[in-house]
């Protein structure tokens, strides 16, 4: 199928995108247009308008300041599956990114239009979840700041207005030695994930100072297995441990859909969670 009519727009500035987006209607951004394209293809999406990031300056690069890394939202997923910045300071990014899609797919796709798109099921939302990130966003009255557990408001859905643009995404960074692990299932590579588990550890003098779980595929949104982290907290970071953290699973109400019934994500859930731990319990000290 072919996409309704619509006019095309192409911004060379932030100040001309945002101003477009204020005083248009029926207007929707193209950042990466891996989903908005098949989409608007298939009219489940119609638009009047579409604004293309691509030649919008400064909206692209990692960089790494102040025990922050900010990725500019335009940055291209297959951009930070290389990036030697992603690969010291955030190898959770790193290892997600080779379950996104294929080459192809990734050589597009950006990592603003992946949260703005939030698909529960996409790895990039539930790394944000895990550093509990903060999503930069510009319009014409301004720029702002937002808590991704503020970001992510159900299913496909955000806090961004129709008049508003993700910008950049900003990470707080985990000390040097930190623990990390990425685990998912889907029927095919490249497919969505049923589920997915995403764990950041730190460990100080043998024991858990923090922990962050954050699932993906379970719910309309990223999930943060709070129990589970406060399981870990001042403990060993053993199998004992890792099998308390991931039994909380068990407490979680998930979704169902035509993938998979509620009880398979629950056991996928604490299957993962486990896996995605143990990986990061052989990774603390040794990055």
């Amino acid at each position: 199928m072919k996409p309704a009519p619509f006019d095309y727009h192409a911004p060379r500035t932030l100040a001309e995108a945002t101003g477009l987006l204020g005083s248009l209607e029926n207007v929707k951004v193209l950042a990466g247009g891996q989903s908005l394209v098949p989409m608007m293809n298939f009219r489940y999406v119609i638009v009047d308008h579409l604004v293309d990031l691509a030649q919008v300056e400064g909206l692209r690069g990692v960089t790494v300041a102040d025990g922050t890394l900010r990725i500019g939202a335009m940055t291209c997923q297959r951009d930070l599956e290389f990036s030697a910045d992603i690969e010291t300071h955030c190898p959770l990014m790193r290892a997600a990114l080779g379950h996104i899609g294929h080459r192809q797919t990734r050589n597009r796709g950006t990592i603003g239009g992946s949260l703005v798109h939030a698909d529960p099921a996409a790895e990039l939302p539930a790394v944000c979840a895990a550093y509990d990130a903060t999503i930069e966003i510009a319009s014409a009255r301004g720029t702002r700041d937002v808590r991704f557990a503020d970001f992510a408001a159900g299913f496909m859905a955000t806090a961004v207005e129709p008049d508003e643009i993700v910008t950049a995404i900003k990470l707080p960074l985990w000390p040097a030695g930190h623990g990390d692990g990425f685990h998912e299932f889907a029927r095919r590579r490249g497919d969505f994930a049923i589920a997915g588990a995403a764990v950041l550890v730190e460990v100080t003098n043998g024991v858990v100072k923090r922990a962050a779980i954050a699932l993906c595929g379970i719910a309309t949104t990223p999930v943060r297995l709070s129990e589970g982290e406060a399981a870990l907290a001042g403990k060993k970071l053993d199998a004992a441990a890792i099998k308390a953290a991931a039994v909380t699973a068990r407490s979680l109400e998930p979704i169902s859909d035509i993938h998979a019934g509620a009880d398979y994500r629950r056991h996928l859930a604490e299957v993962l969670t486990r896996r995605a731990l143990t990986d990061a319990a052989s990774r603390v000290g040794t990055r």
